[in-house]
């Protein structure tokens, strides 16, 4: 590539930088708040519907199961129908489900609305990284990456302050805190994702702001990569090639960092709340430290990543480890210790999916892209089923959750440990390496 051709494509992506990643970013912090909103409403849920701490766990759980389901479909659907059409459709149906969750009386409208609230989300973050592919060349995805996973810890970071706040306006108009929790943040999912029909660019070709040069050459620069990455397996059955290779390994991988995400997002909350005399809006705030502390941690890794992009899977293995003493000090810690290591199990987990997700993105062949990340999207997810439900239980038993907090931690050891001992995987479709967007 030249070098007047490499000018025109860090001008493209800056236009993208500036334009589209600021509304993906709100998205995706929409998204985490209506997704993690309940782990602030438990003990509410508790009081009115009548859900116990294992029916909460089981129904927080089911929201993974449908979203496993029909992650693969809507990946599919996206590459079909552009990312403007379907993540928007996403958001729209997403937003009227949360809103429809305030109005639940019993736990079975529980377990189905967390159940229709997964089919609804199910593809948005992988059709967010599969959206990097159509516009961002390798060079500049961690980048993209780290500002996407930013705005994910930006959402837990805002989401305790938020929903706190909508929890204190209990009896406000007759509506209980919980319900108004529900009604607000559903309906600005709505609001937004109506405003993003008009907004987002489905490909750069369609792109009125691109000139014809930043067009042609983001064009060549990702044909370029594509034809790089898919030269070994152009023969090859693409359903054979989503079930072989480094498939299964990265789906293990993932599976064992949304066991500890998921869990610690789910019961943050609770772990927070052993500090006596806070209330709703002052746990909201001491939730939002650790938040703050990973999207630091976020963004510094993602242009690391891109200088030492063979160094990926070695950073990841050390964000894993970091992860894992994390949450063996929630274990073992008394409150203030717990958030303390809070702080480390948010900078080690979202450390960790920064440092993962360019490695399938520039690791896959373009004919699975799609549906291969959508793939490790879903199994992992499912760690986002099991850990809750059995830390559900374990809580209802046992009134504590150490044991399952050290068997997370000895998890994330163990996929540290894989990923030490595996050969690194050598990335062959980076371009020639550019200054920073």
């Amino acid at each position: 590539m030249t070098g007047h051709e490499n000018k025109e494509v860090r001008s493209a992506n800056r236009k993208f930088f500036a334009r589209i990643i600021p509304l993906l970013m709100l998205m995706l912090i929409i998204n985490q708040i209506d997704r993690s909103n309940v782990g602030f409403i438990k003990h509410a849920l508790e009081l009115d519907v009548g859900i116990s701490s294992a029916a909460f766990g089981f129904g927080a759980g089911l929201f993974f199961v449908g979203y496993a389901l029909f992650e693969v479909p809507s990946n599919i659907m996206l590459d079909r129908l552009g990312a403007r059409t379907w993540l928007t459709r996403i958001m729209i149906t997403w937003g009227a489900v949360v809103f429809a969750t305030g109005f639940i009386t019993s736990p079975t409208q529980f377990y189905l609305l967390r159940f229709l609230l997964g089919i609804a989300e199910a593809g948005f973050f992988p059709g967010l990284l599969f959206y990097f592919r159509k516009w961002v060349p390798n060079v500049y995805r961690g980048r993209a990456t780290a500002l996407i996973l930013s705005s994910s810890a930006a959402a837990y970071l805002l989401s305790g302050p938020i929903t706190g706040g909508l929890l204190e306006m209990h009896d406000f108009m007759g509506i209980a805190g919980w319900k108004w929790v529900l009604f607000v943040e559903g309906a600005i999912s709505v609001l937004v994702g109506i405003f993003a029909i008009g907004w987002l660019v489905s490909t750069p070709d369609r792109a009125a702001w691109l000139t014809a040069g930043e067009k042609q050459a983001l064009h060549q620069a990702l044909a370029e990569e594509s034809a790089t990455r898919d030269g070994h397996s152009q023969q090859t059955s693409k359903w054979k090639l989503l079930f072989e290779g480094r498939m299964p390994y990265l789906c293990f991988l993932f599976f064992i960092m949304c066991m500890t995400g998921y869990t610690l997002v789910f019961w943050q909350p609770q772990i927070i709340s052993r500090i006596q005399g806070l209330s709703p809006f002052e746990i909201g705030l001491l939730t939002a430290i650790p938040w703050l502390c990973a999207i630091i941690a976020i963004n510094i890794l993602g242009r690391l990543a891109d200088r030492f992009h063979h160094r990926r899977e070695m950073m990841l293995a050390v964000a894993l480890l970091v992860s894992a003493a994390g949450t063996f000090l929630c274990a073992i810690g008394n409150p203030l210790m717990g958030l303390f290591a809070l702080c480390i199990v948010c900078v080690g987990t979202k450390s960790s999916a920064v440092l993962f997700w360019p490695i399938p993105q520039a690791s896959l062949p373009s004919s699975i892209v799609a549906p291969g990340i959508a793939l490790i999207n879903s199994l992992g997810n499912l760690g986002g089923f099991f850990a809750p439900t059995v830390f559900g239980y374990m809580e209802m038993k046992t009134g504590s959750t150490t044991g399952g907090l050290i068997a997370l931690s000895a998890c994330s050891i163990f996929a540290a440990i894989t990923l030490l001992l595996r050969k690194p995987h050598t990335d062959h479709s980076d371009m020639e390496k550019s200054p920073n967007v």
